[in-house]
């Protein structure tokens, strides 16, 4: 791919969140920058600005899954991780993913939850 071609690319996604997001272009650019140079963005706003929204249209506008987590004192290592539990019905352990398997995770309020989180 040129380099014609990606900014035509990146100009369409850009658009693309636009959409959904108005008036925080220079944002999108930035985050979309990083994630492109395979980095991790640091979004500090007041709340109700669309942190949350950017993050899932940005999900989207690559067709990567998307998850949350809510930092909060009593969230538990496994619920990032995932667990293995047993099923008494099969007889089996069964995995289930924790929220960090995904492509795109946004991490809300990190500084509420333990160091062992």
């Amino acid at each position: 791919m040129d380099l014609s071609q990606l900014k035509t690319h990146v100009s369409a996604i850009v658009s693309n969140i636009e959409q959904v997001i108005l008036g925080k272009t220079s944002e999108i650019k930035l985050v979309l920058a990083a994630l492109l140079a395979g980095g991790h963005v640091l979004l500090e706003d007041v709340p109700g600005t669309g942190k949350t929204v950017l993050a899932k249209s940005l999900a989207k506008s690559f067709g990567c899954d998307f998850s949350r987590v809510q930092f909060t004192p009593d969230l538990l290592p496994s619920e990032l991780t995932g667990i293995n539990f047993y099923s008494p019905k099969s007889g089996e352990f069964t995995f289930r993913k924790g929220s960090l398997f995904a492509n795109i995770v946004l991490a809300d309020e990190i500084n509420r939850a333990t160091p062992r989180t």
